[in-house]
């Protein structure tokens, strides 16, 4: 009896180690760094993130942009701001990033 009792805490165990690996999996969030366009509306900036993409085919490198609304609680970013954003749950129609730091505040 002792020997199954002691199995089936190794497989508990083990178990237990594989959901607590799925859940910091599932935990990561995506982050996105920045510049502050629009700090017009209230508690919410809009950043926008510049990256820099290779073409498939032709190897011409261009630059994508994409404009993200992310909650500022504290209205305390200003237009120009280099930020780092975090992805979060939705928070309004258009709001599913969060202002995580500010990186760079401009002279």
């Amino acid at each position: 009896m002792a020997k199954k009792t002691s199995e089936s805490a190794g497989e508990a165990a083990e178990l237990q180690d594989v959901a607590s690996a799925e859940h910091a999996e599932r935990r990561r969030r995506k982050t996105r760094v920045g510049v502050v366009a629009s700090d017009r509306s209230a508690k919410t900036v809009t950043v926008v993130v510049r990256r820099r993409v290779e073409h498939p085919y032709y190897g011409k490198m261009t630059t994508r942009t994409k404009k993200y609304h992310a909650h500022d609680e504290k209205n305390e970013y200003r237009v120009g701001d280099l930020v780092r954003i975090v992805e979060t749950r939705p928070l309004s129609k258009t709001k599913r990033w969060r202002v995580a730091e500010l990186l760079e505040r401009p002279a």
